[in-house]
């Protein structure tokens, strides 16, 4: 089982021109994710842009089972972007990678997380729904 951390390394949050510095907030997300230690059960990727930038700094953690079928993903936003946000993200993909369904027990997500979930992914069906093979 394998799960990826993708990083929006192009958020930036409200005050960052406030604040005056030439690094994006998800940038410095990113580099604080990737320096947390991680199993080889988790990845990690950059993309430029997640469009949620009303909620930076956002990753979304997906993953796929040992059959190579999707598991539930989950996007999370408003962070911002600490070493701590690090850890609780990468501490929350491990337990993703960990779950045959990507489901992840409330009980056991990391504090940092909580209160971060933007929405949740359902793997798209494997098998045609009895409504897409009345179609066929």
């Amino acid at each position: 089982m394998k799960t990826w951390i993708t990083i929006c390394e192009g958020c930036k949050r409200s005050d960052w021109n406030d604040r005056q510095v030439v690094e994006t907030d998800g940038d410095m997300l990113a580099q604080a994710i990737e320096t947390c230690p991680q199993t080889a059960q988790v990845e990690t990727r950059r993309v430029s842009c997640t469009m949620g930038c009303e909620r930076a700094c956002n990753v979304i953690i997906q993953g796929l089972d040992d059959a190579g079928r999707a598991k539930i993903g989950y996007s999370l936003g408003s962070f911002d972007g600490t070493p701590e946000d690090a850890q609780a993200i990468t501490d929350f993909a491990e337990l993703h990678a960990q779950s045959a369904t990507g489901q992840v027990p409330f009980r056991t997500w990391p504090v940092g997380v909580k209160g971060h979930f933007v929405s949740r992914h359902l793997p798209l069906p494997v098998e045609p729904t009895p409504s897409q093979a009345d179609k066929a």
